[in-house]
């Protein structure tokens, strides 16, 4: 094999690299189905300092989503719902190598600004680490969910046309009757096609 044919075979192999970290971080999960459990959580996705923080978010847009967002926890709270809290980690190989590329290294493992942000830093009762979009795919949040045998989820977070939607889309896979409280949301672009899959597949919009 020339060195010419070397390099292309190896350019080849990285580009086919970054394309499965790339389908990873956008994959949507299936699994078993929840069968008929009555409890309610909240889900606060992604609510980090890292993103809160984000120039795609407007002042405005944001007090408005944080009012909602403490509206929706101090409204668990009080009908003793669990309210969870997940944090977005790049951790896979490849889609830390997405994230360098694509992102300016945003959300990878051990980087700072994964923490929570301030205004909800200390409000969660669980916290659960996701490493991609889809907030189920590791495992942890089905385990987590049955164990406290919720099958109705209300979610709040960012970015409503990603790890909302991701999620959404995971939970409704598995049996889950899923809502969105659209006000304690963030988009950093438009939303229609987002809002038409996530009514296509039965998420209330609240």
């Amino acid at each position: 094999m020339t060195l010419v044919s070397l390099i292309a075979a190896a350019l080849l192999a990285t580009i086919a690299w970054l394309a499965l970290g790339v389908w990873r971080i956008g994959a949507v999960s299936r699994g078993q189905n929840i069968g008929a459990r009555d409890g309610v959580a909240l889900l606060l996705i992604d609510l980090q300092a890292v993103f809160w923080s984000d120039a795609h978010y407007s002042n405005d847009n944001r007090s408005r989503a944080q009012a909602a967002i403490l509206a929706e926890i101090e409204s668990a709270k009080t009908a003793g719902f669990p309210v969870i809290a997940l944090r977005q980690e790049w951790s896979h190989p490849s889609t830390k190598a997405v994230a360098r590329l694509t992102m300016q290294g945003t959300a990878i493992a051990g980087t700072p600004g994964t923490e929570l942000a301030e205004p909800f830093a200390t409000l969660a009762d669980r916290v659960v680490v996701k490493r991609v979009q889809d907030a189920f795919e590791t495992g942890e949040l089905d385990a987590l969910l049955g164990d406290l045998d919720v099958g109705h989820l209300r979610l709040v977070g960012l970015d409503l046309n990603y790890c909302v939607l991701k999620t959404a889309l995971a939970a409704r896979n598995r049996g889950y009757e899923v809502a969105i409280t659209i006000g304690g949301t963030l988009a950093s672009g438009p939303a229609k096609a987002t809002l038409a899959k996530l009514k296509a597949a039965s998420v209330t919009i609240a």
